[in-house]
């Protein structure tokens, strides 16, 4: 891409660019230029202070897009305001800042929704969400982007947000949606389940489970979260991540289940990537299949990317000055006297 100014893309036009069917195929181009080797994470890094807040990094490379970058956030009890930065990969000049809410829910949903289209029951028409926070809308729209979903359950703690909840996604997908009292309710004989709430102990259990479910396991992605039971990870024939250095890192259930680095169950894991780009998930013999999402620096490139391309097509975002060259001379103090 040509040197010009940086552009600063708002939130709204975000969503003005990219709907869930859009930021699917843009996360399944990304994984295929990954498969093929022109495309590697950062491997994902956070800290926590104070009362669980986290300040989050998380990168990537797509050298053949001529695009590499960061997202950036500190998730607190007042929100957050993640920040998706884009660099030239030839010359390190800034080439974007994308307002990164509305991409990260699209990002989580959209791996969601390309796990569920390969891995999941192909004739799979009910689905259950398990978690009514700010994710779960866009995680009901990427499975209802990739399977003909009929009926739908949810569940969430709060009986008057997980009311509410169902009320909008009966209205904006048509869609007929039933309220469950409790997770054993929600997730009754489902051939697909969301999980995406902040639970720090498991919520679904084996017992729970019909034969040939699959699971998105999408809240607990730092060590002190789980939301996924040992036993089901027993029942489980596929294991798909999206990155495996980050699940070794991050997800106490799979460090739980398969121990140290060097336990040869490790490799039972397989990438995101590697799925699509054999466009083959499920067997037919399958019993309970997984995946487990924590986020990774070439989904997010994938979407920015692909909105970065548009907003140059279009004419959106506003262009920034850009940064200076040369760098002003800094300023010495002078040291403190001595008496």
């Amino acid at each position: 891409m040509p040197t010009r100014a940086p552009l600063w893309i708002t939130e709204a036009e975000v969503v003005s660019m990219m709907d869930m069917g859009g930021a699917i195929d843009a996360l399944e181009a990304g994984l295929l230029a990954e498969a093929r080797g022109a495309a590697a994470n950062m491997v994902k890094t956070h800290v926590v202070w104070g009362k669980g807040h986290t300040l989050h990094a998380i990168g990537a490379t797509f050298p053949e897009a001529g695009l590499v970058g960061t997202k950036t956030w500190a998730h607190t009890e007042g929100g957050a305001t993640p920040l998706l930065i884009l660099f030239d990969s030839e010359n390190g000049s800034l080439s974007a800042i994308i307002e990164a809410f509305a991409l990260g829910q699209m990002r989580t949903g959209s791996a969601c929704g390309v796990a569920t289209r390969w891995m999941a029951e192909p004739g799979a028409d009910a689905f259950a969400i398990i978690g009514t926070g700010k994710q779960a809308l866009t995680q009901v729209a990427a499975i209802v982007s990739v399977r003909p979903i009929r009926h739908i359950r949810v569940f969430g703690r709060d009986e008057e947000r997980r009311s509410a909840f169902t009320n909008r996604v009966r209205k904006e997908f048509q869609i007929e949606v039933e309220e469950s009292k409790t997770i054993q309710e929600a997730v009754r004989l489902m051939p697909i389940i969301t999980v995406v709430t902040r639970a720090t102990e498991p919520v679904i259990t084996a017992e729970m489970l019909r034969s040939g479910a699959h699971i998105n396991a999408v809240g607990a992605i730092v060590p002190d979260r789980a939301e996924i039971a040992q036993d089901v990870l027993s029942r489980c024939t596929c294991f798909t991540v999206d990155s495996v250095p980050q699940a070794q890192k991050l997800s106490r259930e799979l460090i739980a289940y398969f121990g140290s680095l060097d336990n040869p169950g490790w490799q039972r894991l397989r990438p995101l990537s590697q799925i699509v780009a054999a466009r083959r998930g499920r067997a037919a013999d399958d019993d309970v299949t997984l995946f487990k999402t924590l986020g990774m620096g070439i989904s997010d490139l994938s979407l920015g990317i692909e909105l970065y391309r548009k907003a140059l097509e279009l004419g959106i975002g506003r262009e920034l000055e850009p940064p200076r060259k040369v760098l002003p001379r800094l300023r010495i103090s002078e040291p403190p006297q001595t008496s």
